[in-house]
């Protein structure tokens, strides 16, 4: 049996938009950099799916959902200011970061 992935992340995106293209790149080149073969990426597309954003109540996409680790995080936008994703994935310590507002980052 396969050992789960320590880092499971779900991306909600809206079609194949440019923005929502940045998000999963941006999030692909952060996985790799920071979580090598610790993490699995889930792609929802809320075109195809709708009903699935109301367990994770999104109302903007995209929106990243860190599921595990625990607490539950949540990231709205396009994931382009590195600092802001580590901090809000708790990958980075918090510090003087002004980054993190409650559970969920809008960048």
């Amino acid at each position: 049996m396969a050992k789960a992935k320590a880092w499971q992340l779900r991306l909600y995106i809206a079609g194949k938009t440019p923005r929502s293209q940045t998000a999963l790149n941006n999030l692909r080149k952060y996985c790799e950099m920071h979580l090598k073969g610790q993490y699995e990426i889930e792609v929802v597309d809320l075109l195809i799916k709708p009903q699935l954003a109301e367990g994770d109540q999104i109302f903007a996409v995209p929106t990243l959902v860190r599921k595990v680790p625990e607490p539950i995080r949540k990231i709205i936008g396009d994931l382009s200011n590195e600092e802001k994703v580590l901090v809000g994935l708790n990958i980075i310590p918090v510090g003087n970061s002004s980054a993190l507002q409650g559970n969920k980052i809008v960048i």
